[in-house]
């Protein structure tokens, strides 16, 4: 198993003249020593206007800085909006970060959320996935060809050479956002590897997997020519110290992340510049559904956490992403978090890789074949509640199709 870092750079208020300064080169610092502590990953968002939630509005710039401070981690886009970035910016950007890096990006794609997002770009929410499709479709010649044109329902362009091409041929590892649940199956038939949350028991884990590899091997649908990603990865709330109620006390950044993804997701913004999440956060927090996302998360001693990573290990998951800087977690507390894990964990489950990848290749080689288990039942991650369960596109484009007709009904026509 590999292990990778997440950074959504949260900053709640109160704010002072150098808070933003300090949440970077704090986040840097961290970065800088997950490379020499050996984590493989370090995974970036890319969100915009989310006050307190996610300060990541540049992600390339912050990995571009990240590439010169370290050696061998891979640099992640967990993810890059493909909704809200011209095609052949998104290529440039990554092509350059690759270059900078040496080979070590990782290109991930998503959709963007909701209006708070999409709407100052001129997106309509429900158009967001036929947009990220197109947009794949669009992108992923450029690493390539020397000469390419598009002419698309969203995006159309005479044929350029887009430059400079990657240091990793053909491409960078593509990866999809699986925010909502379901994606993982389409992630499997797209061929690229799923970027999504913890599983919320070890069948569930086994279940997605299964459906995963087995969609990926039998039910391919890939949306363009390129190098197919067989990977899945889990977002996971992380804080490792000496006791169990130590990690605990440390870890309310994880149920922040959760009020805040959830108030985004009801709410949208309603008072830019104005509105403090931390203190709404401050009722919530001592919640049952707050404590139960504590339980569920990464968070206790190095031994606890050992045996909730063995589960993820026995289903065959590739990578856990650990989310450590959330909510006021303190930069010492993150790192010594970082620390005691790579010194007290993660070694067993590094040693566990060989296994993993020689299981990975019977499995692709279908020599081993996987059940096809039902995944019914298993249509939430372990931090999700009813107040932030995402709807498929499907299920998007006819709930705002009734709305339209809901208004036309109401003016008469």
């Amino acid at each position: 198993m590999k292990f990778g870092i997440f950074y959504e750079h949260q900053l709640p208020r109160p704010w002072e003249a150098r808070s933003e300064y300090q949440l970077f080169q704090d986040s840097l610092a961290q970065i800088e020593l997950a490379d020499k502590l050996g984590y493989d990953y370090a995974w970036e968002v890319e969100h915009h206007f989310l006050e307190e939630y996610s300060h990541s509005s540049a992600p390339e710039v912050f990995l571009g800085a990240a590439s010169q401070r370290t050696k061998n981690i891979r640099l992640g886009h967990g993810i890059i909006q493909l909704t809200t970035n011209q095609p052949h910016r998104v290529a440039e950007r990554v092509s350059t970060l690759d270059l900078l890096s040496g080979g070590r990006v990782e290109f991930g794609m998503g959709e963007g959320a909701g209006p708070a997002e999409l709407h100052p770009f001129n997106i309509r929410v429900r158009d967001k996935r036929d947009r990220w499709e197109e947009a794949v479709k669009a992108i992923i010649p450029m690493f390539t060809k020397d000469s390419w044109e598009f002419h698309g329902q969203y995006y159309d362009f005479p044929a350029r050479n887009v430059v400079p091409k990657p240091f990793q041929k053909p491409h960078p590892p593509l990866w999809v956002a699986c925010s909502n649940i379901q994606t993982i199956t389409q992630a499997g038939a797209w061929g690229m590897g799923a970027l999504g949350f913890s599983f919320v028991s070890p069948d569930a884990a086994k279940a997605w997997v299964h459906r995963y590899y087995n969609t990926l091997l039998h039910r391919q649908n890939r949306l363009a020519d390129y190098q197919a990603n067989p990977n899945i990865a889990i977002v996971n709330g992380f804080m490792c110290a000496e006791t169990d109620q130590e990690a605990l006390e440390k870890a309310s950044g994880w149920t922040f992340f959760i009020f805040a993804l959830s108030r985004y997701g009801r709410k949208g913004i309603d008072a830019p510049g104005e509105s403090d999440l931390w203190a709404e956060y401050q009722e919530w927090r001592h919640t049952e559904k707050a404590q139960q996302a504590l339980r569920n998360g990464l968070i206790g001693s190095p031994e606890t956490i050992r045996k909730r990573l063995r589960m993820f290990a026995d289903a065959h998951v590739d990578q856990v992403i650990l989310l450590n800087q959330a909510g006021k977690t303190s930069h010492k507390d993150i790192c010594d978090s970082l620390t005691m894990f790579a010194e007290e964990v993660m070694p067993e489950f590094h040693a566990m890789e060989p296994a993993h990848q020689a299981w990975k290749q019977e499995v692709l080689a279908e020599r081993l074949k996987l059940e096809e288990l039902s995944t019914e039942g298993y249509d939430l991650y372990a931090h999700q509640n009813e107040d932030i369960v995402r709807m498929t596109p499907e299920q998007l484009k006819a709930m705002m199709a009734e709305k339209e007709r809901a208004k036309v009904a109401a003016g008469g026509d």
